[in-house]
């Protein structure tokens, strides 16, 4: 039973793969000698072919000789380390030296320890035993991590389509529109050059724009007729609603969400509302969602109007630029054409 173990033991070490780089023969032959017998092993005289075989075929492990010609091992290990694909592969260092500011050196490049040379059978097989399993369990951790991040996106976004299907239980817009129309907006966002992070917030956040429509009226909301003054003024509260509601979140999600939700029937030229905001007063998030929004609606068929083309939604985005749109932002929607067509076409086919 014992010997069964140990053979399995084994079978599973061998399935590791160890590179040695290292530019002196004696080294190499050493290494492999000790490591052989447990690992699969790999050997590069330089860094630049260590670089090569790692693109080819992830190894588990590296042994890096820190002194080299052309290529030192801090320059290989900061090359692996910044590249995601090989960032948490395990480097051992291997190095003659024993100074305080090398070994310094080595840990902030992200090496996660040192074999001093003279190279021991005993000392080189528990580093490389060690290091293998805490990057084992590294990354059963990392996919624990991942799998509830991506949990809590999931339960996030449902959260959100929850809270904006609310908005819409007395209007007639649907689920759909709501998250193509968030598309549109971080299409745009893009295109203006915000950052990645920034703009999935936003993403999130546009869908919420209209909660506030959960505090008027089905009477208001559902009216055949056109709207009284008094009703318009109850209808445009939803604004100051939805950022009374969101605004109470602390996550910068809510924040952006409220900020959306007071800002996007603010115009340009400063006739919009609750605040009558004027040009780059607006947040350029309310600016993007209001732009979005209205050119999903003219798209969008619905029970009292059919949908426009894309062509007359954008002759008309255009013809209120500098009254009710950003005028730069327009340009911008303007020239991404093919990439708000492509969102239509994926939603399309969904709803």
């Amino acid at each position: 039973m014992i010997n069964e173990h140990k053979v399995k033991s084994q079978t599973v070490s061998k399935n590791k793969r160890v590179l040695i780089v290292d530019d002196v023969p004696r080294n190499i032959d050493l290494l492999k000698n000790i490591l052989s017998e447990h690992y699969q092993v790999q050997v590069a005289k330089c860094g630049m072919l260590a670089l090569d075989i790692v693109d080819r075929s992830l190894p588990d492990i590296i042994l890096l000789d820190i002194m080299m010609p052309d290529m030192n091992g801090f320059e290989v290990c900061e090359r692996l380390k910044s590249n995601p694909r090989t960032q948490d592969i395990p480097v051992i260092f291997l190095t003659a030296m024993t100074d305080p500011q090398q070994e310094q050196k080595g840990f902030d490049v992200g090496c996660v320890d040192f074999i001093t040379k003279p190279i021991t059978p005993l000392t080189t097989l528990a580093r490389v035993s060690t290091h293998l399993k805490l990057a084992a369990e590294n990354l059963r951790n990392k996919q624990i991590i991942d799998d509830r991040t991506r949990e809590l996106d999931e339960a996030l976004e449902s959260a959100i389509g929850m809270l904006g299907a609310v908005s819409e239980l007395n209007d007639t817009d649907t689920g759909v529109h709501m998250w193509r129309m968030a598309d549109y907006c971080a299409a745009l966002a893009r295109a203006v050059g915000w950052e990645e992070s920034q703009v999935e917030l936003l993403k999130l956040a546009a869908p919420m724009h209209d909660t506030g429509k959960v505090g008027i009226p089905h009477s208001i909301l559902k009216s055949p007729n056109k709207l009284t003054d008094d009703e318009w003024v109850i209808m445009r509260q939803h604004t100051v609603i939805g950022y009374e509601i969101l605004i109470r979140g602390e996550a910068p999600l809510f924040k952006l969400a409220a900020e959306v939700a007071l800002g996007h029937h603010e115009k340009w030229d400063g006739e919009g509302y609750p605040s009558k905001l004027k040009g780059e007063e607006i947040p350029q998030s309310a600016r993007i969602v209001a732009l979005a929004d209205v050119f999903d609606a003219l798209t969008m068929k619905r029970p009292y109007k059919k949908s426009w083309t894309i062509e007359e939604s954008f002759a008309h985005i255009q013809q209120v630029a500098g009254t009710h749109f950003d005028p730069e932002l327009v340009r911008t929607f303007l020239s991404i054409e093919d990439e708000l067509r492509e969102i239509k076409e994926k939603w399309d086919a969904v709803d």
